[in-house]
């Protein structure tokens, strides 16, 4: 019979090391020394010993933050008001929007939150089973979203009533597997309660009356989709973690074609028409060394200013995208002249900072004669970017896409790079004293120190007595990138001026 436990709230005479606190009894036990192996530090472990113990503890180094979201499809003819209720719902003008059809064409999903609860808003093209070209392909993004989600909203238009369309999409929905929400959209007065009878007839039972452009009804309808939602969503969502890729570059160049052939899927709308892509396409792609976050943008026309309706607004959104990526992969038409739209786009990604990758797609048109002519483009008009890796592809053949993950990789490491003040330092003294800068004022400006000030993009830093034109500091930047690398980032040499005391 084991022996009663000492009443006492300090540990006993004999030493702390022979017992324990017990906080369920709130009293200290007596240590059994037998009941413990020997201590394993692991010194003969190697990485696959530590991955093989973390797993067995059910300890997961995902480095991308997974979520369990559900996901809501809003689905419906063309024209019916489905981007401004998906901006109504996620609270913020996202989807680009215009009063005629056809303006959304891929399927974009927004996070949303309502209630406390986050899911995906998924916003689609304009639903029609009669049709052929771009317009069948948006069908079919419509039909995947369905397939995938874990509720359906149909929008129907008030105004117009059920057509031939509507009930086919309603007599398809009839057979889904998870919850349809009938919403009747463009419901602006009360006086349209009439109107909501026949929309009975689709058989999705009852319609809710929601005004997307004026905010009516659509908290009813959200409230509605909280309740529907399963207890578990079909799939687990990557919300954080991949690096954001941005394919950028004037239309019809084949972006959406490449982010097509590297997901492996009909992940955007792809036409011969320039500018079928208008709103952002986001797409979670696994290549062969890691996982990452696409980004398909429109195509940025040559005069945006002068741009109207859905594509103006569908160049800001390229633009957002532009600045919210990590890298950006530049595509250029290799079988066409390097354009000044080319030029522009290009220093639009150089102002922003970012990584960049340059490719030249439709590499299977190519002849020697147009070859030629390209190296002659690039010596002349892109000369001042010698540290960007350049590929040449085909997004509809296949070739040569498995080159582009390593710049990628590449290019990020250097957009993240930071050089010890010590290494830059050192580097700066050799450089100056191989080449001193140019004299201003009568007077050579001497450079006092240098410092990385940032990184994404990498900024140093020179304090000086005097100005350095920009001639001498491209200079610098030669002579640091042949010590340094950062091969595929951009470098900006900035100089601080150290003001001259006044004499007392």
């Amino acid at each position: 019979m084991s022996e009663e436990p000492q009443e006492f709230n300090q540990a006993p005479d004999e030493g702390p090391e022979e017992f324990f606190f017990d906080s369920e009894t709130e009293f200290f036990q007596e240590i059994n020394e037998e009941d413990f192996a020997d201590a394993d530090f692991g010194e003969d472990y190697d990485e696959e010993d530590w991955s093989a113990l973390e797993a067995a503890l059910g300890i997961e180094q995902d480095p991308h933050l997974r979520e369990d979201l559900c996901t809501v499809a809003i689905v419906g003819r063309p024209n019916v008001g489905k981007s401004t209720l998906v901006n109504r719902f996620i609270g913020r003008r996202e989807a680009v929007v215009e009063d005629f059809p056809g303006v959304t064409r891929d399927r974009i999903s927004y996070l949303a939150d309502w209630g406390g609860k986050r899911f995906w808003v998924q916003d689609t093209g304009g639903w029609d089973p009669n049709v052929k070209g771009i317009h069948a392909a948006i069908a079919r993004q419509a039909e995947m979203a369905m397939d995938t989600a874990d509720v359906i909203i149909m929008v129907v238009d008030t105004k117009v009533g059920i057509t031939e369309t509507d009930a086919v999409m309603a007599k398809m929905l009839q057979r889904a597997t998870v919850p349809v929400i009938l919403v009747a959209n463009k419901f602006d007065s009360d006086n349209q309660y009439a109107d909501m009878a026949e929309f009975y007839a689709l058989g999705l039972g009852d319609p809710w009356p929601v005004s997307a452009q004026h905010g009516r009804g659509g908290a009813d309808v959200l409230d509605q989709v909280l309740s529907s939602f399963p207890e578990k969503p079909r799939a687990s969502s990557i919300v954080e973690g991949p690096r954001r890729v941005a394919l950028v570059g004037k239309p019809n160049v084949g972006k959406s074609s490449l982010l097509n052939k590297i997901s492996g899927e009909d992940r955007s709308v792809v036409d011969n028409v320039a500018g079928t892509t208008v709103d952002p396409v986001d797409s979670l792609v696994q290549l062969d060394q890691q996982l990452w976050r696409f980004v398909d943008t429109a195509g940025l026309r040559k005069k945006v200013k002068q741009a109207q309706g859905h594509e103006y607004y569908a160049s800001l959104r390229t633009r957002g995208a532009i600045d919210s990526a990590e890298i950006c992969i530049f595509m250029i038409d290799a079988s066409e002249p390097v354009s000044e739209q080319d030029q522009r786009v290009l220093g639009m990604i150089l102002d922003a900072g970012k990584a960049l990758v340059l490719v030249f797609n439709k590499w299977d048109l190519m002849d020697e004669d147009r070859r030629w002519e390209l190296d002659r483009e690039l010596d002349l008009q892109l000369a001042h970017i010698p540290w960007v890796k350049r590929v040449n592809i085909s997004a509809k053949t296949g070739r040569a896409l498995q080159k582009i993950e390593p710049f990628m990789i590449e290019a990020l490491e250097s957009w993240d790079k930071r050089v010890t003040t010590g290494q830059l330092n050192t580097w700066l003294r050799a450089t100056i004293a191989q080449n001193p800068p140019p004299m201003k004022g009568g007077r050579v400006p001497r450079v006092l120190f240098a410092t990385q000030a940032s990184t994404r993009p990498p900024v140093i830093v020179l304090f000086t007595t005097g100005f350095l034109d920009a001639g001498y500091r491209r200079y610098l930047e030669r002579k640091f990138r042949e010590q340094f690398g950062f091969e595929g980032s951009p470098v900006k040499i900035a100089v601080r001026v150290r003001e001259r005391r006044s004499k007392r």
